[in-house]
């Protein structure tokens, strides 16, 4: 003998009302078969909804069992539940329970949704389904804009969406006038001659009449079960009756699956937040001004750093200054006579030495014509330039053979220029006095701005080391040499060589070193705690922002709890729910990152507009991040809310307003 399609067995539900349990249902025995047109009557109260819950696998029995199929569902997981409703039953309710944000049509094809059904498929279904209901013309309409009778109608499509082998339909009428209500009850009876097992609850005789047996409930428990003639209610003339519902797309357990729920996550959720967009705006407003804020801050410490590294780079980087004494201010750095041009000469001939100058550097007057000024007077070797990196805007350089005579040669610098000569006056070839020796001017120094942007307005004029050293100040100790590290040498290495060469050559450690890398070292080294100490400052409107997506999404659950439940109503599982809720918060948030870092472009234009010394700095590594964070803060900040929703109950969220 086969098994009843639905059996009932002795079930009790009871629920807690502060200390004390009250029984809705007491020991129900019922069984429907395959096929049959069952009414469900009793004066409210009588738990005859209660019993459709437990029917449609929307709650539970407190005790006793029941079978669907004669698969006991009592033990089953939520998810199996989910399923049982997906897949054979069909719900009606008198509120009708669409989706606001939703067209008709959308909110037809939604159990489909969780079959895994193709997207293209779905639509021709629920097209098909109501333009055999009569609302073929409205089904891009929202429920707002649809009478009564056509929202229950959409709710009868959306209940055949899956192809249910029962339909529940909860007080199907009473929302209805009675044109709409024979309508709706026509359409239950075509169902019914179409061989569906159609079980409704009703107080209405009127609608009773519509079924073959009457299940009458007092008190939540059944006092009368009886058979009767039903009302004609219509013959197996529509096409929907009958239509097969879509198939689910190939692999849907597998990758193909994950993918196409998440798509169907991304789709719902875009379709939600863009139902409420004010609210959406206002929730993504911290992440907005908390990416935004990053970013920029992120690229103006970038900007910063690349401005002071640029300064630095126009000094000559990758230099090791040597100089007599044990460090800056050393009173007795004068008296030592063992920095020599010989020391120049040794580290040059290194493998990881570029170039070296040595230095004598002395202020003296300088003179042309009748114009006397105080100018620094360096003394250097011929590599000078190339050490410094120093361009020449005119004129050249002296050479190794002007170091070996004694050259009265000077390269002077464009202060110098404008102050002896003018800016008109060309004054190569010209001959100027330091202190009382003629030199004659072979070359003009490009202009160089002073550390960190300020200009300066010393003058300096460069002479071979020799010269400076036999003809204008005497002495053969240097005041310092510069050695220029190769390319791809590193700093502290060369560095600890020059040291230990001069070591040995002085028989003490006589001097000290200045290197330049450590220089760049420190900016660098600076920039990154100045910019790590902004960015977490910022990071905290971050928090600020994802504490606000969060709050907001928890309130979103409460005013979507109807909506949640329809959603299970019609065979979500938890974790459909849990995934769509998720996704809206990280949406939400990327959408938020997207528009921050939009934003952080803009405010580089602002900022260029005011400061003119450095720009901005965008990396492609910065809002790669910026774009990570905003995700990894709408999964923390939206897992709690989505669980939440995931955990609610069917019956309980069906039930709110």
């Amino acid at each position: 003998m086969a098994e009843p399609l639905l059996e009932l067995a002795g079930v009790t539900r009871c629920y807690q009302t502060g200390e004390k349990q009250t029984a809705v249902l007491r020991d129900i025995d019922l069984t429907i078969e395959a096929g049959e047109f069952v009414a469900i009557m009793g004066a409210s109260g009588s738990g005859k909804s209660t019993l459709m819950n437990v029917l449609g696998c929307l709650d539970r029995p407190t005790s006793g069992r029941y079978r669907v199929g004669g698969v006991d569902v009592g033990a089953l997981p939520p998810d199996e539940l989910a399923r049982l409703r997906r897949e054979r039953f069909g719900f009606i309710f008198q509120r009708y329970h669409l989706l606001a944000h939703l067209s008709a049509v959308d909110n037809v094809q939604v159990p489909s949704v969780y079959t895994g059904a193709a997207r293209r498929t779905r639509l021709s279904r629920a097209r098909e389904l109501l333009a055999q209901l009569g609302l073929a013309e409205r089904g891009e309409h929202r429920p707002n804009q649809l009478s009564g009778g056509q929202q229950q109608r959409v709710s009868v499509a959306r209940a055949l969406m899956n192809g249910a082998e029962v339909v529940l339909a909860d007080e199907p009428t009473g929302a209805l006038d009675s044109k709409s209500g024979r309508e709706v009850m026509r359409i239950l009876g075509e169902l019914h001659a179409a061989g569906r097992t159609v079980v409704v609850v009703t107080h209405d005789e009127q609608v009773a009449a519509y079924a073959h047996r009457v299940v009458e409930m007092s008190d939540g428990a059944i006092v009368s079960d009886r058979a009767q003639a039903a009302r004609r209610g219509g013959e197996m003339t529509e096409d929907y009756a009958r239509a097969e519902p879509p198939a689910p797309q190939p692999g849907q357990a597998g990758v193909a699956g994950s993918a196409a729920r998440l798509f169907q996550a991304l789709s719902m959720a875009w379709a939600a937040l863009t139902a409420h967009r004010l609210r959406t705006l206002l929730t993504m407003l911290g992440i907005v001004i908390g990416i935004m804020s990053v970013v920029s801050i992120v690229a103006i410490g970038e900007g910063a750093k690349r401005y002071m590294l640029d300064e630095i780079s126009s000094m000559g980087t990758n230099t090791i200054d040597v100089y007599p004494g044990r460090d800056w201010g050393d009173s007795d750095a004068a008296l030592i006579k063992t920095l020599v041009p010989a020391d120049a000469q040794a580290l040059a001939a290194e493998p990881y030495v570029d170039s070296v100058t040595p230095g004598v550097y002395r202020n003296a007057t300088v003179r042309h014509g009748n114009v006397d000024v105080q100018a620094m007077v360096n003394g250097v070797g011929e590599r000078f330039f190339q050490v410094r990196a120093r361009a020449l805007a005119s004129g050249i350089s002296f050479g190794e053979d002007a170091v070996r005579r004694h050259a009265q040669v000077a390269v002077i610098d464009s202060n110098a220029r404008r102050t002896l000569f003018g800016e008109r006056t060309d004054p190569i070839g010209r001959t100027i006095l330091i202190g009382n020796v003629p030199c004659t001017v072979i070359g003009v120094a490009a202009e160089q701005r002073a550390s960190f942007g300020g200009g300066t307005h010393d003058l300096a004029v460069w002479v071979p080391y020799t010269t400076a050293s036999a003809r204008l100040f005497g002495g053969r100790q240097l005041d310092g040499i510069t050695v220029r590290i190769k390319a791809g040498q590193p700093g502290e290495a060369a560095e600890r060589k020059i040291t230990e060469l001069l070591t040995r050559r002085h028989g003490r450690k006589d001097f000290f070193t200045y290197n330049m890398d450590s220089i760049v070292k420190t900016v660098e080294s600076t920039g990154r705690t100045l910019t790590l100490l902004l960015s977490l400052i910022a990071v905290v409107s971050l928090i600020v922002g994802g504490i606000g997506v969060m709050n907001i999404m928890l309130v979103s659950v409460t005013e979507r709890t109807r909506e949640i439940g329809i959603r299970m109503a019609v065979g979500a599982r938890r974790s459909d729910v849990m995934l769509q809720f998720l996704v809206e918060a990280v949406l939400v948030c990327v959408l938020g990152g997207a528009i921050g870092i939009a934003l952080s472009f803009a405010v580089s234009f602002v900022f260029s507009a005011f400061v003119d010394r450095w720009n901005m700095i965008f990396s492609a590594k910065s809002l790669v991040a910026a774009v990570a964070c905003s995700t990894a803060i709408g999964v923390a900040f939206g897992f709690m809310p989505a669980r939440n929703a995931a955990r609610l109950d069917p019956v309980e969220a069906l039930s709110r307003d």
